[in-house]
């Protein structure tokens, strides 16, 4: 019998991928004034988010995780028709929300221990996410079985990267994301910071004296990984993922597709909005590339 693909929201996939692969997503909530809590796509949109994001910059949004009931409610519903799970979620060390997948499943588990159901840590968000979770789809679609299908996630999850840059530190900080003095020494210069998320942790990797040049570094961050570690970017996909600005987003998605085309002649790069969860930690101007190794790699 077919597996079912579960993620939370931090995915960030556009409802088309979302049908094409027939996942199931289990969102995030956002708040503005920690007692309203919206459900995130479906009660708030993106643009809202960062439309008062923007208008608001004194006022630091919240985001609350999919609860374990809202796990167990997704798992039950599947395995009670007696279909596997595969459960793909946001790094825990930015957010709760395997942790809510793992002790659902526990849960579940209990009342049905026929019931066949993974909880797989991503160590990744965002862009890469979704990259990874697309390739669980493709595994499905491919008729890969459900035990390979969680073996591969686990070992693929090792070559995801998110190179990325913001607006500047505030947000990071605000929510404790990285040290203080670097925050305060990055805004004291009004130097703008470059990331890597690398095993589900974020690494300062660099600054900029310039939003262009620090455009240019994350791209030469991308570059400097494949030479660093000898992968061929053959192997990978690649994804975009823009904030706020629609146009800036559009611009840097058009020199990282050139620089794929230099790398990879003819892959496409896949464009994302990243979405509130990821916005809350690293503010409304987050520019990252996410990639990952394709699963045929694996096999």
């Amino acid at each position: 019998m077919e597996y079912k693909i579960i993620s939370d929201g931090c995915c960030d996939l556009e409802q088309d991928i979302i049908e094409k692969y027939h996942l199931h997503i289990i969102p995030f909530y956002i708040s503005f004034d920690e007692e309203n809590y919206y459900k995130e796509i479906e009660e708030i949109g993106i643009r809202e988010v960062y439309d008062r994001m923007v208008g608001q910059p004194d006022v630091y949004p919240k985001t609350s995780l999919p609860s374990v009931q809202n796990y167990m409610d997704a798992f039950v519903h599947y395995v009670e028709q007696g279909q596997p799970v595969i459960c793909i979620c946001f790094t825990p060390s930015l957010s709760g929300s395997y942790n809510s997948a793992c002790s659902a499943k526990k849960i579940v588990c209990e009342k049905y221990p026929e019931a066949k159901i993974a909880v797989i840590n991503s160590e990744a968000g965002t862009v890469s996410q979704g990259l990874m979770v697309i390739e669980a789809g493709r595994m499905l679609r491919d008729g890969v079985p459900y035990e390979e299908c969680v073996d591969i996630l686990e070992r693929m999850k090792k070559t995801n990267r998110i190179f990325f840059t913001v607006g500047n530190v505030d947000y990071l900080k605000h929510g404790g994301r990285i040290g203080k003095l670097a925050s305060l020494a990055t805004s004291a210069l009004s130097l703008k910071p470059l990331i890597t998320l690398v095993d589900g942790v974020i690494e300062a990797s660099g600054i900029g004296r310039s939003r262009r040049k620090t455009m240019q570094k994350t791209v030469e961050l991308m570059k400097r990984h494949f030479k660093e570690t000898g992968e061929s970017p053959e192997d990978y996909s690649f994804s975009v993922g823009f904030g706020y600005d629609v146009e800036e987003g559009k611009h840097f998605y058009e020199t990282v597709s050139r620089t794929v085309e230099e790398m990879v002649p003819g892959r496409e790069v896949m464009l994302i909005q990243i979405g509130a969860t990821i916005a809350v930690h690293t503010g409304p101007h987050a520019l990252g590339i996410g990639i990952i190794k394709k699963y045929e790699h694996f096999r």
